[in-house]
């Protein structure tokens, strides 16, 4: 029996959600989840989440996409830039999580590799997924880094992917907690971090489920 592919929305140090959301989902070995990026920053407890993220990889193939608040953080944490950019938009709860109190050693090398080496898009035969956004006549691999980490849909609606494949992405984050779908694209960042949900999508069945930050749950069907 071939595997699913589900797609994680972003997570935003949201702990609670993420481990009612795998535990409804009940990842097997032959299925692959592909996280859509921003996993740390905003919410409490970035530094649980990238620790389940690296023991989800001893469950199912893990395909863990680079956002842009990763690459914030990696360019503080590993290349040593000032840290003001990350600070304003999250990384303060990022380093509480760590219990940073003046050096930054407190974050893990474990941690640090897995955030180096992030991957910034993947592809099946159907569908293909980015962090943010995407250029319709381009191929994945010659997409701008600005394009696929940083522009909201909300800026830039793209049209069909050249490829006819269905783009999944996160990034603009809907407040209202809702999926936002069309038939070329669907985009999963439901806000779980201000009050929304995190979501996970079953991308061939269309299944989807949403846990809030707190852990109440609900499932609904993509069309």
């Amino acid at each position: 029996m071939s595997g699913r592919t589900i797609a994680i929305g972003d997570i935003h140090g949201c702990l609670t959600a993420l481990e009612v959301l795998l535990e409804l989902i009940q990842p097997r070995s032959e299925d692959t989840i592909v996280a859509l990026g921003d996993y740390v920053d905003r919410g409490p407890n970035t530094r649980g989440v990238i620790d389940r993220l690296l023991t989800l990889r001893r469950e199912c193939e893990l395909i863990p996409l680079l956002g842009n608040h990763e690459e914030m953080m990696l360019t503080v944490v590993r290349d040593g830039e000032p840290p003001y950019q990350w600070l304003q938009y999250g990384g303060v709860d990022t380093l509480d999580s760590y219990g940073f109190a003046g050096d930054l050693s407190v974050i893990s090398k474990e941690h640090v590799d897995f955030l180096s080496n992030l991957d910034s898009y993947y592809e099946t035969g159907s569908h293909f997924f980015v962090h943010a956004n995407y250029d319709p006549n381009l191929p994945l691999a010659d997409q701008t880094d600005d394009l696929l980490r940083w522009v909201k849909l909300s800026e830039y609606m793209p049209e069909p992917h050249y490829s006819g494949k269905r783009a999944v992405v996160g990034h603009t984050p809907d407040r209202g907690g809702e999926v936002f779908a069309l038939d070329h694209l669907v985009c999963l960042d439901t806000y779980c971090y201000g009050g929304g949900w995190l979501t996970a999508m079953d991308v061939e069945q269309g299944t989807i489920w949403q846990v809030s930050m707190k852990g109440k749950v609900r499932q609904t069907q993509s069309k």
